[in-house]
């Protein structure tokens, strides 16, 4: 039986830099009243988009029953507005109150910054090529889950 450590593990080191990534995340998003949950809706909307609840959970890559729930606790907090799409009246359309796109560049910020420190230690070059290796990773394992 072939042993694997964990730092010969790409699934391992991989989930390991995501929870490291989102603790970093967390604690700048706290004192906005932002959690990392919040960051795809933000994102996806930043830009004053308004989308569905269908298009936000493909967007974020999740399901819609975690995006709804999300949808429904940043309609609470103030952070999204809801209305009925014009063009069929059964989908809602979502963007974000003045309130969430006062704290997006906040939000921006935080993640590059984050984003800089992780890559620190890389050259621009070797930050480059991570970054497109992780992309095809991501791409190869995403035609697992279509494939379903």
């Amino acid at each position: 039986m072939m042993r694997i450590g964990r730092d010969t593990s790409a699934g391992y080191m991989t989930n390991w830099a995501a929870r490291l990534f989102a603790r970093a995340i967390d604690r700048r998003l706290k004192p906005l009243g932002l959690s990392p949950a919040h960051m795809p809706v933000m994102f996806a909307l930043c830009d004053g988009a308004e989308l569905s609840q269908k298009a936000l959970a493909e967007a974020a890559s999740i399901e819609q029953p975690t995006m709804a729930a999300t949808l429904s606790r940043m309609e609470r907090d103030g952070l999204v507005a809801r209305r009925p799409d014009p063009g069929d009246r059964r989908v809602m359309l979502f963007s974000l109150t003045d309130r969430a796109q006062a704290k997006a560049d906040a939000v921006c910020a935080a993640a590059a910054e984050i984003n800089r420190r992780a890559l620190s230690a890389l050259s621009p070059q070797e930050s480059a090529a991570f970054l497109d290796m992780l992309a095809r990773v991501v791409a190869t394992l995403g035609t697992d889950d279509q494939a379903r």
